[in-house]
């Protein structure tokens, strides 16, 4: 079972966090995660996944244009992704910087695709994803590995069913 995620980072932030949440998937048992940015994923990666967990700085209260485009450019894959688990990241420079509104418009985005959202567990902070402002923290840190194990191991139900 493979679970990607994928993020765009210019500043280091966002990828951080993306390897974070990397570790959260590699605790889940016969899960293998794919960690790629916007620039190196493949249609191919995105379409193989039995998750996406997209991650983004925050661009003026949605996700970074880098995202989009891959989002866009893959379309062609939604029949492929229809049931898949989606869950999404952000980070943001200003503790108000809009990291729910980013978050919100990835998951408008995975629907889109017929994904099955999940957001972060109850454990962590049980909203939309696991954000931070600036580079992540351990308390971050920790909600990150939650929300990447939570998405392996949905996958990993779906998958037997």
């Amino acid at each position: 079972m493979q679970i990607l995620v994928l993020y765009f980072s210019k500043g280091g932030n966002t990828k951080q966090l993306a390897e974070t949440i990397a570790e959260g998937v590699n605790q889940v048992e016969d899960a293998e995660v794919l960690v790629r940015s916007t620039q190196d994923v493949t249609q191919s990666e995105f379409e193989s996944s039995d998750g996406v967990i997209v991650g983004s700085p925050v661009y003026f209260g949605v996700m970074a244009a880098e995202v989009k485009k891959v989002l866009d450019d893959f379309i062609g894959s939604r029949k492929k992704m229809e049931g898949k688990v989606g869950a999404t990241f952000a980070t943001s420079g200003d503790p108000t910087g809009g990291k729910e509104t980013t978050m919100m418009s990835i998951i408008q985005a995975l629907m889109i695709y017929g994904m099955i959202i999940v957001g972060d567990p109850l454990s962590a902070t049980g909203h939309y994803g696991t954000a931070c402002s600036g580079a992540p923290d351990e308390k971050t840190a920790e909600n990150g590995r939650k929300l990447g194990q939570r998405v392996a191991e949905t996958a990993k139900k779906l998958k037997q069913s």
